[in-house]
Order: structure tokens, then C-alpha cells, then sequence
């Protein structure tokens, strides 16, 4: 058999199979067998060195046209599979445009979300600046600079999450004032909303994950009274003008004095209810007047400057303004719980 009848042959053979093949895998293959680096036209091309000088120019010709033959019906039959394929995927995909479409869910803003903006919105409106800070903090400002010396009980592994011995995350926002407070730009009015994190079991009143707004004003001439007038006139906003205030005494070591604030009842306006227990009062936040110490740690003259701060948890708001009882409801994402507010 000379060469033209062996290639004659090889392209019947490839034809053959190519027909044959119901699906790309086969085509591959066929394509692998006959034009691949084992192929059966790459062995003839191999063999070419027994071919006399003078013909291999003719044989080798004829290789190629065999190739080109070859490589022409795999991509005939390859298109025509593929729209075979789409063809079959387009019947099984109809669509019917008759049919109502479907519904999309829309999200809804979350009860933090709300109470938020809306301390934020009050805030802002008295010229206070929000400002943010890092959750992965330094125990420097979470602690020392707050006067919180290393005997502490807040500073106990049982309380905080610590990272190492001085890295942790915070369990206050407070930090966020110590940094600011740093930068020495006087007067302060600011609030720093986030997230925090202390060593507490999950109940209906505990996460150990949640959030907190805590404030400071820091300025020439700063009394108690501004800071019981700044804070009547944010219970005021927060849950209407009828509201009124009681400050208690306490004790935090960031502030001297210190005072806890609580708010009437605003469901029965201090008359006494099952939401404030019988008392008229629900305890709100704490707060006080800045310690000089902490004045001095972080770079201000407490003998010309004075300030206040309080911190107020914004789960807390969220759970008497709206009357949720649990606050793990509030971590659940339930569209149907939220959808409420």
C-alpha cells in the first residue's frame, strides 16, 4: 500500500469514528487518536526519514492535507454537537413568561440599626462628632489610661477576652475617647458607638458580643450640671418629652464623681408597671465627670480643662424602646421579628 492509499484510508477510518461520536468527550478522543503527539498522523510524519529526499516534499504535502481534512470534520462535527447540546438545554430551560415572577425579599433595617441613627441624629443635633475606633485594642487604652489600675477586677480573664498580655478586645468603647483625647484637638464633644466584647454567658440580659454609645465633653468649665442638662434633654428626645431624670450615686474609676441615671417609666409615666418592676424608674446608663487622672494620662491640663462621659449599651435602648423582652431575639435575624420594627 503506497502512501496516498495508507492516508486515504487513515481519513476514512478518522471519518468514521468522528460520525460515531454522540458527544464531545468521544470527539476528543478521536481528535487525541488520529492529531495528537501519539497520533496515528504524527507517527507517518515520524516515519519520513524513510522516505526518499526527493518525495518527502510530495508525502509531506499529502500529510498536511490529510490533517486539514481530519481537523475540518472534528470542528464540523463539534459545532454541530454543541448546538445539539444547546438546542436539547434551550427545550428543558422554556420559560414561561405567562407565570407570575417571584417575589423578592427586601431586608429591613435592624432594631439596633434604628436605636442607633436615632441617638446618632440627637447627638449630631447638639454638635457632637461620632467617632469610631479599632475593636482589637490595646490594654494601655482600654484600661490604664482609664484609670483602671492593674488589680482591677475589669482587667480579670474571666471579663475581658484577651489577646495576649497586651492586646485584647475591648469591652468598652471608651477607648475610642482615650485615642481622641490623645490627639489634643480641645474642646471634645464626640460619641463612640460600636461593637464590644466581655466574658458573659448568653441570656436574655447578657451576649458576650454587643454594642455600646459612650460619649465625652471635654472643654473649659465643664460642671456636673451640663452634664445632667445634656442628658435630660437626650432622655427627652429619646423617649418624649414627658420624661424625667434621676441621677444616683456610683462609683466608675474613669469618672469622679460617678453617677447612674435612670429615666420615668414611660410606659405608665412613673406610676409603676410590670416594665419598670413597680418602681416608676428603669436605670438608662451610667456617667460622671471625667478624673483628673485620666486628663493627665492622656496629655490634657485638668487644671484648665474638665469634662463629662457616659455610656449608654444600645441593646439596651433598643430592648425598652421597643418592649423586647429577650435580648437574643435581636441576634437571630428572624425576618419575621424584625419586619416588627
Amino acid at each position: 500500500m503506497n502512501m496516498r492509499e495508507k492516508l486515504q484510508e487513515l481519513a476514512e477510518n478518522a471519518e468514521k469514528l468522528i460520525e460515531n461520536s454522540d458527544n464531545p468527550e468521544k470527539l476528543k478522543e478521536v481528535r487525541v487518536a488520529f492529531l495528537g503527539k501519539k497520533g496515528e498522523l504524527t507517527a507517518i510524519l515520524k516515519s519520513m526519514k524513510d522516505v526518499a529526499p526527493e518525495d518527502r516534499p510530495k508525502v509531506g504535502q499529502m500529510v498536511n492535507d490529510a490533517r486539514v481534512q481530519i481537523e475540518k470534520m472534528i470542528d464540523e462535527s463539534q459545532k454541530g454537537l454543541e448546538k445539539k447540546i444547546r438546542e436539547e438545554k434551550l427545550k428543558k430551560e422554556v420559560i414561561d413568561v405567562t407565570l407570575p415572577a417571584r417575589k423578592a425579599v427586601v431586608g429591613h433595617r435592624h432594631p439596633n440599626t434604628i436605636a442607633l441613627e436615632e441617638v446618632e441624629r440627637i447627638f449630631v443635633g447638639m454638635g457632637y462628632e461620632v467617632v469610631e475606633g479599632p475593636e482589637v485594642e490595646y490594654a494601655d487604652y482600654n484600661f490604664t489610661k482609664l484609670n483602671i489600675p492593674e488589680d482591677h477586677p475589669a482587667r480579670d480573664e474571666q471579663d475581658t477576652f484577651f489577646i495576649n498580655e497586651s492586646i485584647l478586645l475591648r469591652s468598652q468603647t471608651s477607648p475610642v475617647q482615650a485615642r481622641t483625647m490623645e490627639e489634643g484637638k480641645l474642646p471634645i464633644r464626640m460619641i463612640a458607638p460600636g461593637r464590644v466584647f466581655r466574658s458573659d454567658e448568653v441570656d436574655a440580659t447578657h451576649s458576650p458580643s454587643f454594642h455600646q454609645i459612650e460619649g465625652l465633653v471635654i472643654d473649659k468649665h465643664i460642671t456636673f450640671a451640663d452634664l445632667k442638662g445634656t442628658l435630660q434633654e437626650f432622655a427627652e428626645r429619646l423617649f418624649g418629652p414627658e420624661t424625667k431624670t434621676k441621677f444616683r450615686p456610683h462609683h466608675f474609676p474613669f469618672t469622679e464623681p460617678s453617677a447612674e441615671m435612670d429615666v420615668s417609666c414611660f410606659k405608665c409615666g412613673g406610676k409603676g408597671c410590670r416594665f419598670c418592676k413597680g418602681s416608676g424608674w428603669i436605670e438608662i446608663l451610667g456617667c460622671g465627670m471625667v478624673h483628673p487622672n485620666v486628663l493627665t494620662m492622656c496629655g490634657i491640663d485638668p487644671e484648665e480643662y474638665t469634662g463629662f462621659a457616659f455610656g449608654v449599651g444600645l441593646e439596651r435602648i433598643a430592648l425598652l424602646k421597643y418592649e423586647i423582652d429577650d435580648m437574643r431575639l435581636l441576634y437571630e435575624n428572624d425576618t419575621r421579628f424584625l419586619k416588627q420594627f
